[in-house]
This record gives structure tokens, C-alpha cells and sequence, in this order.
């Protein structure tokens, strides 16, 4: 049954899984084990980099290793933003089931070849590649399950989709902790953290079994159904010739509206992760170091709490934007995200009560501030751009964030510390307290088909 079978005669009494079936919990699995593989590339990143370049640079190289981290951390996410944009508009013409068992391929041979790289050249050419087949998977794996469950459940699948990526970074964390307290390899144990990013590869076996086409994009193809949103639809072009998808969400003007002002919104959650949040082991080792503990057991610790905190969120946030409505939620979300950038960096106390900031921090930064755009994309826009427009907002904003990590790594280095660097880039956050009262509030309509 497609998201937009159930109607709005459902009971107002009915609980939020009525309807659900079999069927439907095997799509939000399949799509889930590849947001599992996204989380622990992404984070795997962030513990092995600076380890993994201590082992590859240079020594002229190395006299500015903060550079470097930023430099792998950029080059990641432009690979990202560019197969996210490339991927989401071949989901949108040869299927959201066949592009997401791509991406999870292609993800999977290049995080394991990133095991052998043995100059900073060969890691920042993976980590592009890898970045690029990456990006292509989320809006796929949003706009199948999006497409696939009834309206009232929607939100919560999106939401519990979202939560994948939170439980590949806490798998990550886990296997750099076990891997920091027994270095197996020695100071060359990075590699085996990306060794097994590999095992996505197994992943497809499943997926080509378990995993049924769209309904809802099969029909809007069929039917010819090209408008990119409900209110656009006396704009779209009539003729069979179906229009590029990626020219037609910002040839129509409401269309445009949403696609621009959800990038700004995204723009701010990207650079706020990557340039803000993704210091935070760095800082922690500090304040470990400082208080006379060891660094190496204190950075996974706040990984582990931190993607807790972000899985809390993952798995409520889809109840609490149908409680609250989207706009609210999207208030709430960015106020989190400043309270907590601004209280873990000012931080300068024990570590125990730093745990409990990194979990708030976790809860708002990667877990609202990401889940948005799960639950509220494919409320925007119909399927035959759905993917198309949920890429170019999720995957766009990292075509000019970035730069961001980049820059972060100048900031470190320019300032002597990684707290005025997350301070000064926190701020971007304040865009998403302005652009929510410019966005449609879609709580309780049905999927625009």
C-alpha cells in the first residue's frame, strides 16, 4: 500500500502503526542496513583521520596536521554533495531500489581500498569516491520508504530510517574504542576500521531480494504526472517528453521557493556538523589530557554517548513533528543546536558532566537537526522529483559547506585550538531560526502524489 492510499478518513483513534504490514517493515529494513554503512563511514572518518595521516604524511606535511583533517573532510563532503546530487536524479529515472544498490556498492569497495592508502593524494582521492557513492544513497532510501508507508505512519518510518545512520556512528565508535585500547596493528590499527566498511557489499545480497520497487513513482511515471509540487501543477509542461527533473524543480516557482529555502536550512545543519560537531573528539582528548586521563579512551566514550544522543532523537523526532508540527520542530531543533555547540566549547569542567553535554549535543546536531529532512522533504515535492529535490536540498548544501572543514582547519591552526573554531562557525545555526516562518506547514496532509 502506497503513502498516499491511506486517506484522511482514517480514525482519528487509530494508532500510528495501524496499516502497517510486513511488507512495508521489510522496506524501512532494507533501506535502514544502508543507512547503518553511511553512519559508520561517515564517523569512521572523523576518529581514523587523524591517526591515519600521523601514519601517511609527510613531514612538512605534518607541521600542519589540522589543515589536513579539514582538507580529508572537505574533499569528502564535495564528493558527497556531487553523487548525492548525481544519484538523487537517477533515483527519480531508473528507481529508488536500483540506485540505492549502487550507491551501497560503490560505498562499500571504496571504504575498504581506503585501507591502503599510503599518501595523503591516494586518501583524498577514496575519500572523494567514497563521498560520491555516499551521497546518492540517502535521498533514495528516503523517498522509497517515504513512498511506501501509509501517511499516518510516515513520519515515525522516516524518523526510525534516520536512526541508521546514528547506529552505524555508534557501530564506528564502538570498533574505534576496541581498537584504541588493543591497537592490534599498532599505530597503522586505522586501517582496519576502514577494512570493514567493506561488508556493505554483503548488504545487496540482501536488498535485491528484499526490496520492492515504488508504487507511487511507478504510477506518476505512467500517468505522466512531471510537477514538481501540488501548487505547481498548472505550470508543469503537458507534452509525453518527460522534462529533467533537476531543471523542472526550479523552473516552477513554488518549487524553487521550497528547494532554496530547505538548502539554507541544510546548509546550516552541514556546516554546523561537519565544521562544529566533528571537533568535538578532538576537544574531548583535550579536556582528557588536561585532567591528567587518557585521551585515546575518552574520545570513543563521547563518540558513544554523543550518537546515542542522536539516536534518542532519530527515533522520536518523527512522533514529535507530527506533536508539535514541522515548523516548531525545526525552531527547536536549531535553538538545541546553538544552546549545545555553545556549552560543549565553553566547556572547561570535569568529564563526566561533559558526557552529558555531548549527548545533548548529539540529540540536537546530528539527530533533529539531520531527521528534518527525512521526515519533511518528501512532504515538499511529488514523486517524479522527489529524489531529485530531496538530493539537491541533503547533498546541494555540501556543493558550498564544503569548504567549511577547510576553512576549520585554517581556524585551528590560526587560533591554537579547535573551541574558537567551533564557536565562531556555531553561529551558522542561527539560519535555521529565520527561514522555518518561510516554509509550508505540512503536518497531517497527505503525501503529495
Amino acid at each position: 500500500m502506497g503513502a498516499g492510499e491511506v486517506g484522511l478518513g482514517e480514525a482519528a483513534s487509530a494508532p500510528w502503526y495501524a496499516g502497517l504490514t510486513r511488507r512495508h517493515w521489510r522496506i524501512l529494513w532494507g533501506s535502514y542496513l544502508g543507512w547503518i554503512f553511511d553512519g559508520y563511514e561517515a564517523v569512521a572518518l572523523v576518529y581514523a583521520l587523524r591517526p591515519a595521516l600521523a601514519s601517511i604524511l609527510t613531514p612538512e606535511q605534518a607541521q600542519a596536521p589540522a589543515s589536513y583533517v579539514g582538507l580529508a573532510i572537505g574533499i569528502t563532503l564535495l564528493g558527497w554533495g556531487i553523487g548525492g546530487l548525481m544519484g538523487g536524479i537517477a533515483a527519480d529515472y531508473i528507481g529508488r531500489k536500483r540506485m540505492m544498490m549502487i550507491s551501497i556498492l560503490g560505498y562499500a569497495v571504496f571504504t575498504g581500498l581506503t585501507a591502503f592508502a599510503g599518501s595523503f593524494t591516494q586518501l583524498a582521492i577514496l575519500r572523494f569516491i567514497t563521498g560520491l557513492a555516499i551521497g546518492s544513497e540517502w535521498s533514495t532510501g528516503i523517498a522509497l520508504v517515504a513512498e511506501t508507508w501509509p501517511n499516518r505512519a510516515r513520519p515515525k518510518g522516516c524518523g526510525f530510517l534516520q536512526s541508521g545512520f546514528g547506529g552505524g556512528a555508534v557501530l564506528a565508535a564502538i570498533v574505534w574504542a576496541v581498537l584504541a585500547a588493543t591497537e592490534p596493528l599498532g599505530p597503522e590499527s586505522w586501517r582496519i576500521l576502514f577494512a570493514l566498511g567493506a561488508l556493505p557489499a554483503f548488504v545487496c545480497l540482501y536488498l535485491r531480494r528484499a526490496l520492492e520497487e515504488s508504487e507511487q513513482w511507478m504510477q506518476a511515471l505512467k500517468a505522466q504526472r512531471w510537477a514538481a509540487t501540488a501548487e505547481d501543477a498548472g505550470h508543469a509542461p503537458r507534452a509525453a517528453q518527460r522534462p529533467f527533473t533537476l531543471a523542472e524543480i526550479f523552473r516552477e516557482p513554488e518549487s524553487r521557493r521550497r528547494v532554496l529555502l530547505a538548502t539554507a536550512m541544510s546548509f546550516a545543519t552541514t556546516v554546523g556538523w561537519w565544521a562544529v560537531s566533528s571537533w568535538l573528539p578532538a576537544y574531548t582528548e583535550g579536556l582528557a589530557k588536561a585532567a591528567g586521563e587518557p585521551a585515546n579512551l575518552w574520545g570513543p566514550r563521547m563518540g558513544i554517548i554523543y550518537n546515542v544522543g542522536a539516536i534518542t532523537a532519530y527515533v522520536i523526532s518523527g512522533f514529535v513533528a507530527d506533536a508539535i508540527g514541522r515548523r516548531a520542530f525545526l525552531l527547536v531543533t536549531y535553538v538545541g543546536c546553538i544552546v549545545t555547540s555553545l556549552a560543549c566549547y565553553l566547556w572547561t569542567g570535569g568529564l563526566v558532566p561533559f558526557m552529558g553535554l555531548a549527548f545533548l549535543n548529539g540529540f540536537f546536531t546530528l539527530g533533529f537537526a539531520f531527521s528534518w529532512m527525512a521526515i519533511y522533504l518528501a512532504e515538499l515535492f511529488t514523486p517524479a522529483v522527489r529524489a531529485t529535490a530531496a538530493s539537491v536540498v541533503f547533498n546541494g548544501a555540501r556543493l558550498i559547506a564544503w569548504i567549511f572543514p577547510i576553512l576549520a582547519g585554517q581556524i585551528v591552526t590560526a587560533f591554537g585550538g579547535v573551541a574558537a573554531a567551533a564557536l565562531t562557525l556555531s553561529s551558522v545555526y542561527v539560519i535555521g531560526l529565520v527561514v522555518p516562518w518561510f516554509m509550508p506547514e505540512t503536518r497531517g496532509r497527505p503525501l503529495p502524489e
